[in-house]
């Protein structure tokens, strides 16, 4: 896919001119004939270098389009009208490139879930199997209006883990950084003074426990730096093989304190996500496969995916969601009383809602318990190396009151 500048003469004689994605020069003139417009020059663009981390679409740009594209559908705007509208409107060059594409895949007769569909990075396969509902159903604008309050919802839930990610992270790396100071150059200084000042068995026991470990830190430093980050790749590299992802991921929702949080994160994502797709008329087995996919926890995948065989053999979702004791038992409970209702789908949104909530108190409970337990570990090794610094000094500067 690239990007062509092209001119063409209308029927009327006007010369027009216009940039737009395509594969190749043919489908570019394809396109222009379409529009009965007579080619007379067609050129590749050279994009400039840029650097791009995933789709290079953010979720709230998406979100956007999301929410506009539903009203224009809403007004009576024809699909391929809205895409050309909402392209001129981007301000992400990626993005418009991605719509262009769209449109052009639009025009060329296939469905609009078709056309996203070639784009997962940026439509991923929830996204599209609800506006193919849409599609069937006659509800697209609806369904597109679900979309951008689910994404929304999303992005704030995720928003709520990484805050509660963060702090901890800062907080260990900054502390990593202080502790490297003081035992790389700080200590190494006081050693030198000391050294002048007398026999280094004439220190205190603390002084000296402190400068011996200042020595290992400084003589090791190449081999920890070297230790760290094969530790860091190695635990990438094992993280990336399914076994190693399934391992991690386990040990997340069992860890103390913080799997609690990822345990509430995931059953709100799941119940989220699938009262969404429900509520979108989107078969069970097909919902419960996409959740599963985009569940984002292989050990959350598995659970689902177990529990939709057994829904696909006759048995309903309350028992094979128990036997995998992933979910809370509260939770499935709600849900087969929702599923014998027949308002499954309302009954997972007022689950989420809880525990979107539930999530807001546990990283408030999680952020209050790391804040001082950190401030005391910090506190604690900045306040015995300047002890164990000074406490020579004092003890000399009573033996020269002394004299």
């Amino acid at each position: 896919m690239a990007d062509f500048a092209w001119e063409a003469r209308a029927r009327s004689g006007e010369v027009r001119s216009g940039v737009m994605a395509a594969d190749d020069e043919a489908a570019v003139q394809a396109y222009l004939r379409t529009m009965q417009l007579t080619p007379i020059k067609i050129r590749k663009k050279r994009r400039a270098f840029e650097i791009s981390f995933g789709s290079g679409v953010d979720v709230k740009e998406l979100v956007t389009f999301t929410r506009l594209f539903a009203t224009m559908i809403d007004a009576g705007l024809p699909i391929i009208q809205c895409l050309e509208i909402l392209c001129g409107q981007t301000k992400n060059p990626s993005f418009a490139v991605i719509l262009r594409d769209i449109k052009l895949t639009v025009e060329q007769g296939s469905t609009f879930s078709d056309a996203l569909r070639k784009h997962p990075k940026v439509f991923d396969q929830l996204y599209v199997n609800l506006v193919q509902a849409g599609e069937v159903g006659g509800i697209l604008d609806t369904i597109l209006q679900r979309l951008a309050i689910y994404n929304e919802k999303a992005v704030k839930l995720r928003g709520k883990v990484r805050g509660a990610l963060v702090y901890p992270i800062a907080i260990v790396i900054i502390f990593s950084i202080v502790l490297s100071v003081l035992l790389g150059w700080v200590i190494p200084n006081f050693k030198t003074v000391f050294k002048e000042l007398g026999s280094k068995d004439d220190l205190p026991g603390i002084t000296q426990i402190v400068i011996a470990t200042s020595e290992t830190f400084v003589a090791n430093a190449p081999f920890i730096a070297i230790g760290l980050i094969g530790a860091i790749f190695g635990v990438k590299r094992v993280y990336r093989t399914p076994k190693g992802k399934r391992f991690f991921h386990r040990l997340f929702l069992k860890a103390p304190i913080l799997g609690d949080v990822l345990r509430k994160v995931a059953v709100a994502r799941f119940t989220r996500t699938l009262g969404t797709l429900l509520g979108s008329g989107v078969p069970i087995l097909d919902a419960m496969e996409i959740v599963g996919k985009t569940s984002g926890n292989v050990v959350i995948e598995d659970a689902i995916m177990y529990a939709r065989g057994k829904v696909a053999e006759g048995k309903n979702i309350v028992e094979p969601l128990l036997e995998t004791a992933v979910f809370p038992p509260m939770v499935v409970q709600m849900v087969g009383v929702g599923e014998q209702t027949g308002a499954l789908d309302s009954m997972l949104n007022k689950i989420a809602d809880f525990y979107e909530e539930e999530v807001d108190v546990a990283v408030a409970a999680l952020t209050s318990l790391i804040e001082p337990a950190f401030m005391v570990i910090v506190g604690g090794t900045v306040g015995v190396v300047l002890i164990a610094m000074y406490l020579p000094i004092f003890s000399l500067a009573g033996k020269v009151k002394g004299n």
